[in-house]
């Protein structure tokens, strides 16, 4: 079914329903960083299990998103994206009751199971559920909704952290839930690769609806066993070595399962484009480092700089307002001009932000210090993330833009969690770091110097490599983007 208009009631409550389930994912992470020194104390819990609180959700997303999508695509998208509202819904609860940090990081893993099955079904639903004339109108308004939604998220975790207290965080995605899915149940129409409806671009969906489980089972552990050696190695564990060398082995063998599958999750023939090759390596080194900087600033500010949760949030908050007000006239400056020059000057722009917050210290104060890093930041992630997301759309042909995005969110999602893994190891923080304002200030400002040279490489490899594509995406979500953290997956793309 494709024949549903946005101004019938019916529209209306499938743009709303699109909304609530995005907004689910989109605000958990936002706002877990800002509650993770609270996390910590109240649970009495070390480094690690911090890093764990972050990287377990991602691990299990990124592990599992292509499979989600085909889930949909096979056996309704609709019934798999309640399905992922309830899920996810549930594991929040029990982050929000864990007693322990070992129960949260587990429930954490859980959450990202459920984010696998909710989010591709977003803007799938959306797709499938609008008339043509309409879609790109709903996807523009699903967009901005879920812009302001990642502007508010900071702001609102903080206030949840220091008001009702860490665990609302989690919470308050329950009573999300209860009003998303009775709501989709009733008023979206299902739809699946069989029945007709135009294919949501949803990635990692097989012609013949065959799933590659051992593809994703292979490429989540090999990201769950390094990311594993890479936080547990500051403390000696015995496992760390045998770890890392499962990781690698279990990477190894996804490659080959991938080009050995008649039908893989990851198709090895899309990195014949030299153009799609290129920018993923760019987003490995951008993403991995905006994932250890909105790990550790938040961190920073509370612990050095002594910020409330509510201060640390709204302190980063203007990185999110300049990516909702100008990330589509970056995108259209970017199709005038090409993306090798905003893809080079952005990540330099971010790295000149990252280098300013080395002056975010014990004295440091909002209006000097703070502000300028944070405006340069956002500039910067204005100038690049728009048309990063473009370029890996039209760098392949229009028939797989949905497959180029779901490998693109993949690898920013993947250099994110190892950089919240590595980044104490290669810094030097201990696994008390974070109690202690100088250690943590001492580990930070190399974090960011670290941050900063990481986005320089991936500048020297944008001018190096990426050229103006050929224009093979033309569809409204091929230029929109306000991500803060990672491109958009398939059903969290936001302008």
């Amino acid at each position: 079914m494709s024949d549903v208009r946005l101004a019938s009631p019916q529209g209306r409550w499938v743009l709303l329903t699109t909304v609530l389930g995005s907004s689910m994912a989109l605000l958990d992470s936002t706002v877990v960083n800002v509650a993770l020194p609270r996390i910590g104390r109240d649970l009495d819990a070390d480094l690690a299990a911090l890093q764990w609180t972050v990287n377990a959700y991602m691990v299990t997303l990124a592990g599992l998103i292509l499979l989600g999508g085909s889930l949909g695509d096979r056996y309704g998208r609709r019934k798999v994206f309640v399905i992922g509202v309830v899920w996810f819904a549930a594991a929040s609860l029990l982050c929000g009751l864990a007693p322990d940090a070992g129960v949260l990081v587990a429930a954490r893993a859980l959450q990202g199971a459920g984010g696998a099955l909710l989010t591709p079904g977003s803007l799938a639903l959306i797709q499938a559920s609008f008339h043509p004339d309409d879609r790109g109108r709903a996807v523009g308004l699903w967009s901005g909704f879920g812009g302001i939604g990642a502007a508010v998220g900071p702001f609102l975790g903080g206030w949840l952290v220091d008001g009702p207290g860490w665990r609302w965080v989690f919470l308050l995605n329950v009573p999300l839930a209860l009003l998303c899915a009775p709501i989709a149940v009733r008023h979206v129409p299902e739809s699946d690769a069989r029945s007709g409806a135009r294919d949501a671009g949803v990635a990692g969906r097989p012609p013949h609806g065959h799933f590659d489980v051992l593809g994703a089972a292979l490429g989540a552990l090999a990201l769950a066993l390094v990311t594993y050696a890479l936080i547990e190695a500051p403390g000696g564990s015995p496992y760390v070595v045998p770890a890392a060398v499962a990781g690698v082995a279990a990477g190894v063998a996804f490659v080959v399962v991938e080009r050995r599958r008649p039908e893989p999750m990851m198709p090895p023939d899309i990195f014949t484009s030299r153009q799609f090759t290129a920018v993923n390596l760019v987003t490995l080194c951008v993403y991995a480092a905006f994932g250890g900087f909105f790990f550790l600033a938040a961190v920073q500010l509370q612990v050095v700089a002594g910020y409330s949760a509510l201060g640390a949030g709204t302190a980063l908050l203007p990185t999110t307002v300049l990516m909702l007000l100008l990330s589509a006239r970056s995108g259209e400056l970017a199709e005038r001009i090409g993306p090798r020059l905003p893809l080079t000057v952005g990540p330099l722009l971010c790295a000149a932000g990252m280098l300013l917050m080395l002056r975010v210290g014990q004295d440091a104060r909002y209006l000097t210090d703070v502000l300028p890093a944070v405006l340069v930041l956002g500039l910067g992630m204005v100038s690049l993330v728009a048309p990063l997301t473009a370029t890996v759309l039209a760098s392949v042909d229009v028939s797989r833009a949905g497959l180029a995005s779901g490998v693109n969110n993949a690898a920013a999602r993947a250099a994110g969690l190892v950089a919240v893994a590595a980044l104490p190891l290669v810094t030097g923080m201990g696994p008390e770091a974070y109690r202690s304002a100088p250690a943590f200030d001492h580990a930070f400002q190399r974090a960011m110097a670290v941050c900063a040279g990481v986005l320089v490489v991936g500048a020297v490899l944008a001018w190096a490599t990426v050229r103006r594509p050929a224009p093979g995406c033309r569809k409204p979500e091929c230029r929109r983007h306000a991500s803060v953290t990672a491109p958009p997956l398939e059903g969290e793309r936001r302008g």
